[in-house]
């Protein structure tokens, strides 16, 4: 009796763990996070600029064009990693791409840009983080598509890599031209 005692635990774990590794949906990709915003209008924001005298981010400027926003931090490895693509993305696509500074100093912010070139149209500073829990951020970097509308079509958590830019991101964009 004293031996199913202690080996209760156990089972029950197993039991649990086994429950669950077997109601993993095998197709998934589990680095894909879904967004209840996609299909949705992006929030409503106004950051203020990245420099003195910076005009600010708005949602509203974002409007009548597709865009490509992108939550970065001048702390964040992956960020300064997936830089080189957004660079090429806004050269060769001619897409308006919008960064949002997310929970750092201007400074930073502006100092990394400064070295690793800027690729955006326009910054806006998220100090406090209020912007990115409104669109679900997770964590940096992340990136999102929108339409003219401003409805969000697509998502991206962590990095970008040539290939999403490639299979996901640039049909995208053209469907969203048309």
């Amino acid at each position: 009796m004293r031996r199913l005692a202690y080996l209760l635990p156990v089972l029950l774990f197993a039991l649990v763990a086994g429950y669950f590794l077997l109601s993993l949906d095998e197709g998934r990709d589990p680095s894909l996070v879904p967004s209840a915003l996609i299909g949705k209008p992006m929030p409503a924001f106004t950051l203020p600029g990245l420099s003195a005298g910076a005009p600010p981010l708005e949602s509203a400027a974002i409007l009548g064009a597709p865009a490509v926003i992108n939550v970065f931090a001048s702390w964040c490895l992956p960020c300064r990693a997936e830089h080189p693509l957004l660079t090429g993305l806004a050269r060769d696509s001619g897409v308006a791409l919008y960064g949002i500074l997310y929970k750092d100093d201007p400074a930073a912010g502006a100092g990394w840009l400064a070295e690793l070139g800027d690729p955006f149209r326009a910054v806006g500073v998220d100090r406090t983080g209020r912007t990115g829990i409104d669109f679900g951020v997770y964590g940096v970097p992340e990136t999102y598509v929108v339409d003219r509308e401003g409805i969000i079509r697509f998502r991206q958590v962590g990095p970008l890599h040539p290939q999403v830019i490639a299979e996901k991101i640039l049909p995208l964009l053209k469907t969203l031209k048309e």
